[in-house]
């Protein structure tokens, strides 16, 4: 039967190292962002016998598997071993083990006998050991991260902090990184919560204007993230017109609603972007910087705008003017891969216009910064402070992913066939810094696009 065994080393103590798994949202926090996971039921922190039914993805293939917590010791041992799923076998025994100095090594033993089928002939033990290596070097510097950030911000109260858009990309990562920072988060949601997961999860139709006031009182915080997604082929008249009242109505119910609690939260965190500041070519744009012009900045403004309920009582409002988040799970740069790991990828136009970007690990531990941060209030620029143009972010991107960026994208075709969406997205920029996150404090991880990248796509050249 294969065997895998890496040791990996990290500087925090092991009984922290152990808290931290034993926290709800970790176990989304262990899968790396090239995966696609879905928790299909189970419970949100896992203890000795219980068991978590995923739905997991990597590139084309799509498998369910069940898992269960065989062993949970704090000492520093957790087994967790296949129920079912593509494998025969799955054994994964985790080792937290002291080491001198105060940090710990994460010890990851893996023991598997191969799936049956055409899986099987598919995936050989070479390609499941260098998966592995990618697997536990990203959560090392994930966890390493994480524990930094707990020492900052974390919390030991369990203080309620509610989330709309908590099942998106960034709402999901946003939601786990509270848990694991010791928060409880209460998710509201159109939809129906997985089985098992109904205890923090509020319904909500923000089109009717029903938001569960009760269930918000006394929350510390509520980050705010709803909207219509803006991609598409074409803005439609109809799809423009749901863009801007999804952002509207839905800020205005939670500002209103907030603003009428008996205890209401210490912040408001709404999401934004960066469109705020419209098309503004090579001029740096902070948070001090007027709106631009353009159906996006029309809607950030109406978006911020529609906060000041919650505002006008005294509750700290903090606007994310969010740029490019960088997961392969999703957003842009989920959309970018496959034509550029097939070598069919370019500039836009001429590729002078700005991408103002963020590793997603640097979002959520920026609205962790915002939520603590007492400071900071009104509009951030949730970006990192190294904006490129997209000539520059394209070299990048083919040099992590080792393919040429020979094709560029001609402006008239792109503007032909994706019309308003496609300028004001992929042929407008804004050079935009994260002054107000510097100027209170936020320490950035991934203050470098090439950094970023090979954390996210899991490069072997990536480095803690």
């Amino acid at each position: 039967m294969p065997e895998f065994e890496t040791r990996l080393e990290i500087g925090h103590p092991a009984d922290r190292v152990f808290a931290w798994h034993d926290r709800p949202g970790a176990l989304l926090r262990l899968f790396p962002p090239w995966w696609s996971v879905r928790v299909v039921s189970g419970p949100a922190r896992l203890s000795a016998g219980d068991r978590v039914v995923l739905r997991i993805g990597t590139g084309p293939v799509r498998v369910t598997s069940e898992f269960e917590r065989a062993e949970m010791d704090p000492a520093g041992l957790i087994v967790d071993r296949q129920v079912r799923g593509p494998f025969e076998r799955w054994r994964h025994t985790h080792r937290l083990e002291p080491i001198a100095g105060g940090g710990t090594a994460l010890v990851d033993a893996v023991e598997w006998r191969g799936p049956a089928g055409p899986l099987g002939a598919l995936i050989g033990p070479a390609q499941i050991r260098r998966e592995l290596t990618r697997i536990f070097e990203f959560r090392a510097r994930r966890i390493d991260r994480d524990l930094s950030l707990m020492q900052r911000y974390g919390t030991d109260d369990g203080a309620r902090v509610a989330v709309t858009g908590s099942t998106g990309l960034i709402g999901t990562a946003i939601s786990s990184q509270l848990e694991v920072a010791g928060y409880r988060v209460v998710r509201i949601s159109r939809s129906h919560p997985p089985p098992g997961r109904s205890a923090d999860w509020i319904r909500w139709d923000p089109a009717s204007g029903r938001l569960p006031a009760g269930a918000l009182e006394g929350a510390r915080a509520v980050v705010h993230l709803a909207g219509e997604t803006i991609a598409g082929l074409r803005w439609t008249p109809a799809k423009k017109r749901r863009i801007v009242e999804s952002r509207q109505k839905g800020t205005d119910l939670v500002s209103r609603t907030l603003a009428g609690l008996g205890h209401p939260p210490r912040v408001l965190l709404v999401a934004s972007a960066v469109g705020f500041y419209g098309d503004r070519g090579e001029e740096w744009l902070t948070e001090k910087s007027g709106p631009g012009t353009g159906f996006l900045a029309e809607v950030c403004r109406k978006w911020e705008t529609a906060a000041d309920p919650a505002r006008r009582v005294g509750i700290r409002t903090v606007h994310m003017r969010t740029g490019l988040v960088l997961s392969p799970a999703g957003g842009a740069l989920g959309q970018l891969l496959l034509p550029f790991r097939m070598g069919l990828g370019g500039r836009i136009g001429a590729g002078r216009q700005y991408v103002s970007w963020i590793d997603l690990d640097d979002h959520t531990g920026l609205a962790l910064h915002a939520i603590s941060a007492t400071a900071l209030r009104g509009a951030v620029n949730a970006v990192s402070p190294a904006p490129l143009t997209n000539a520059a972010f394209t070299d990048v991107l083919g040099r992590v992913l080792r393919r040429p960026t020979l094709l560029p994208v001609p402006r008239a075709v792109l503007r032909g066939v994706a019309g308003e969406m496609g300028v004001e997205l992929l042929l407008s920029g804004q050079r935009a810094v994260p002054a107000e996150a510097l100027r209170t404090g936020y320490e950035f991880r991934f203050p470098d696009l090439e950094l970023s990248l090979r954390h996210q796509l899991g490069s072997p050249e990536a480095s803690r």
